[in-house]
């Protein structure tokens, strides 16, 4: 069998309608359209919103409107005054201890510390995402910025939460 001997099962193609070819085809005139209107123009006809001027369901709905970025990244925000008081000087904060003092609620979203308040002593922060003014008053006060991959929660860091002799 060759490919030039390949033909369609008999019926599966039809022939195409020609309308608007005389009287006698019996499709001649209005071409099968009807009288006048709308819908017997040649242009494109009504969008697949119009509701016969009713207020059209995508403008009664606001959030069918505007744009949402599919890649735009959560955070749960730590501010460093939160830090200071939860934490001791010296300790080491991760991600599972924020969760686990309740401080981070959503159990899925990275985490980014901000720089509001100060630091009170040298802390080990690892964390997803760090502010710059965060990063600046965390290692002015001795202590460490760590970024973590936004898949990881638990870091395996000794002494966790506690503090750390210099």
């Amino acid at each position: 069998m060759r490919q030039h001997e390949l033909w369609p099962p008999r019926g599966a193609k039809k022939a195409r309608k020609r309308v608007g070819r005389g009287h006698g085809s019996g499709h001649g005139k209005t071409a099968g359209r009807g009288m006048s209107g709308q819908r017997s123009r040649s242009h494109p006809g009504i969008s697949p919103t119009f509701e016969g001027g009713q207020l059209p369901l995508v403008r009664r709905l606001p959030y069918k409107r505007g744009f949402h970025n599919p890649f735009r990244v959560e955070y749960s925000v730590v501010n460093l005054s939160r830090l200071a008081e939860l934490f001791p000087a010296g300790s080491v904060v991760t991600p599972r201890l924020l969760r686990e003092r309740r401080v981070v609620r959503h159990r899925n979203r990275p985490v980014k510390v901000l720089g509001e308040g100060e630091a009170s002593g040298p802390l080990h922060v690892y964390a997803h995402a760090f502010s710059e003014s965060a990063r600046q008053k965390i290692e002015a006060a001795g202590g460490t910025c760590t970024i973590l991959d936004p898949q990881v929660w638990d870091v395996p860091v000794e002494g966790a939460g506690e503090e750390v002799s210099a």
